[in-house]
This record gives structure tokens, sequence and C-alpha cells, in this order.
């Protein structure tokens, strides 16, 4: 039940996702709760259902284009949210943002040449460097006084200047730290990647799930600069829990950048799905009243795992974005944390797939009673502990 009405929602609703060939669900036996992949486990929107069974009543699926009713819908929605101006032209059309991070990667740099890459962070980030056998510039993230993840920037300004270095991988808002960068962070990152030449891409599929009220500052949009380095990648996919649908863009202001981009994936990278593209203008055009309510629940699923875990050993951050609590349990003193919750029946994601071993992701996107029992099952198992 959300805080603000204090009634029950379309949110609380238990929808099971056993045989649904869900990766979530299929990847842990049946007694175990999981809380790991950024999927949630909400049904979307009935305005995207609604659109896409519209959409099927026409009977054929062929190769299909994005139309200009969709590219309006996104530059609408840029502009509303991020008071951000963007062309038809800029857009590039994705079947998702794994892809354009390895993809970019190996476009604009070669082997040997040096990634920046501030962490942890989301793996595909780091991967994206590592299987093109770039060299991974880590640079740590650090807390500062007010409990928000950030690159050291000393150690920021050292990567950046390397002379191998080449491009800056940015995730904003931060996957799994959850901190959405503030302008003034942003300029402070802008001048390093200027100085020293770098081409950015900043992945921003997290824009949309903001927590607090704090605005959301797309990189590209910071000046003209910026928007003449930057590869922005987004997608509705995390919003409206629409991931299996295949839609996600880049946008690419820079026309020569964006051409080098698109030769690069040319003949690799597919279009997107055709529903997928259904899908995201109806949830552009008309998500806005469920996306409203989907922040406010997600709110109280965070306040609500704070409240359950606040006389246990684990550490909280601030929580400015997204629906995924990066939880430090290192004062558990376990050599394995994620094999201890997992065999207490919460399957949460490891933290040392994003760079830190003691650290656990919770994703917090589902009905708050199926929230309610993984954090029992949690609180049960430390009380175990010696």
């Amino acid at each position: 039940m959300t805080r603000l009405h204090n009634i029950e929602t379309e949110f609380d609703t238990v929808i099971s996702r056993k045989n649904t060939q869900s990766d979530k669900w299929s990847r842990y036996s049946d007694d175990v709760i999981p809380l790991w992949v950024a999927d949630m486990d909400f049904a979307s929107p009935s305005i995207i259902k609604d659109a896409i069974s519209e959409r099927l009543k026409h009977g054929i699926f062929g190769y299909t284009a994005a139309s200009e009713s969709l590219y309006n819908s996104i530059k609408n929605h840029l502009s509303k949210h991020y008071q951000w101006t963007i062309s038809d032209s800029s857009i590039v059309n994705l079947p998702g943002l794994v892809c354009a991070l390895h993809s970019g990667v190996r476009t604009f740099s070669n082997q040997g040449d040096g990634i920046v890459v501030p962490g942890p962070v989301y793996y595909h980030l780091t991967k994206a460097a590592e299987l093109s056998e770039r060299e991974v510039l880590h640079v740590e993230m650090k807390l500062d006084n007010q409990q928000r993840w950030l690159p050291d920037f000393d150690e920021l300004k050292i990567a950046c200047a390397k002379e191998n270095s080449r491009m800056l991988l940015l995730c904003n808002p931060h996957n799994p730290g959850g901190t959405v960068y503030t302008k003034e962070e942003l300029k402070r990152i802008h001048e390093m990647a200027k100085q020293n030449d770098l081409i950015v891409i900043s992945d921003e599929i997290h824009c949309d799930l903001i927590l607090e009220d704090v605005p959301h500052v797309p990189f590209a949009s910071l000046n003209d600069d910026a928007k003449s380095r930057t590869i922005t990648l987004m997608a509705p996919s995390k919003t409206f829990n629409i991931a299996g649908l295949g839609f996600a863009f880049a946008i690419i202001e820079n026309s020569k950048l964006r051409n080098q981009f698109n030769k690069g994936k040319n003949g690799i990278v597919p279009s997107p799905n055709l529903l997928g593209l259904v899908a995201a203008q109806a949830a552009y055009e008309n998500g806005n009243e469920w996306h409203a309510q989907l922040l406010e629940y997600l709110k109280d699923n965070r306040d609500f795992i704070r409240a359950k875990l606040k006389d246990t050993p684990i550490k909280f951050a601030s929580l400015e974005a997204t629906y995924l609590e990066w939880l430090d349990v290192s004062e558990l003193k376990l050599n394995n944390p994620h094999t201890f919750f997992l065999e207490a029946g919460v399957g949460l994601s490891d933290g040392k797939d994003f760079g830190n071993s003691q650290f656990l992701r919770l994703n917090f996107g589902c009905p708050r009673a199926i929230l309610e029992k993984a954090l029992d099952r949690m609180v049960d198992a430390m009380k175990q502990l010696p």
C-alpha cells in the first residue's frame, strides 16, 4: 500500500511469473525469491497493453521502420522532463542498450586504448571494454558527505589524462549506487573529457526513475562541446517494464559520430522489435499518470526496506534514483554474502559483478508482499549469525 493514499494499488497485485520464460524467476529454484536483475514484477500500464493489442489486430508483423509520431513522442518527453531539445536525425533506434555499449566501445576505440569507467558500476560498462581487449581505467567511486556515490575526482582526472585514454563510460543515474549527478558534477566530468578529447557514452536508462526532488541533466545537454562528443543511451524499458519488447535508442547529435556509430553496428545490431516501437510511443505519450504512481510506490518500498533493516548490520547510502538498493553487507563479515542470502531463500545480485563482493544489489520493483517476505528471510538469516 502506498503511504500517499494508504490504499492498495495495482502495484500491490502479485502476478505469478513462473513458467513465463522470465529470466528473473527461472534463475533459481521455486523456494527462492528473486530480487536480482533490473526487471520489475509489475504489470505494464494498460495504455501499453491496449496499444499492443490494437497493433496485433493488423496481423502482419514484417520489417518495420520507426514512425515520425514515435520520434515526436521521444522529443516531447525529453523536452518536457529534461528541457532538452533534439532533432529526429539524432535518434538512433536500438533493440537494447547493452549492444550499444559494446558496439560503441569497438567503434570509437582500438585494442589497447584506455576506457575510463567509474565504479562499482553496471557490469556491461566494464565488460564492453574487457571483451574488446581495451584497457579498463577503473576509477573508484566513494561516498561524499551527503552519502552519495561519486567518482573520486582526483582519480578521474588522472585516468582521463592517461596517454591511451580514449573514452569515458558514464552511468547516470548511477547503477547500482542510485546517484543522480548534479549539473556541477557533470560539468567537472565534462571538463576532463574535453581537455583529453574523450568520447563519452552516457548510459541514462534510469533517468525516468528519480525518487527524490532532484533534476536529471543529460550529459549531452550541458553545452555544445558535450553535445559534440556524447552518445546518450536511453529507453522506456526499465520505467515501464517492457525490456522484453526490445526497444531503446541512442541520441547522437554529432553527425560524424552518428555515422560512425551506425557503420559500426551495421549488419550486427538488429532493428528494434515492432511491438517495442508501439509500446514506447504509448508509454511516452500516455504513461505519465501511471509513471507518477509507480514512483510513489517505489519510494515507499525504498523506505520500507530501510525501516525493516535499520537494526541490522547492513548499511545504506543515499538512493536518489532507480529501484535498486546497493547494500553494504561488509559488517556481516561473510566470505560470500550472495550465497549466504541465497541459502536463506533470497536471490540478490552479487556485488562482485559490479566491482565489490561485500555489497549486494536488491531490486525492490515488486509488490510489497513479496518484498516483505524476502526481507523477513534476510533478517531471520542474520539473526542466526554468531
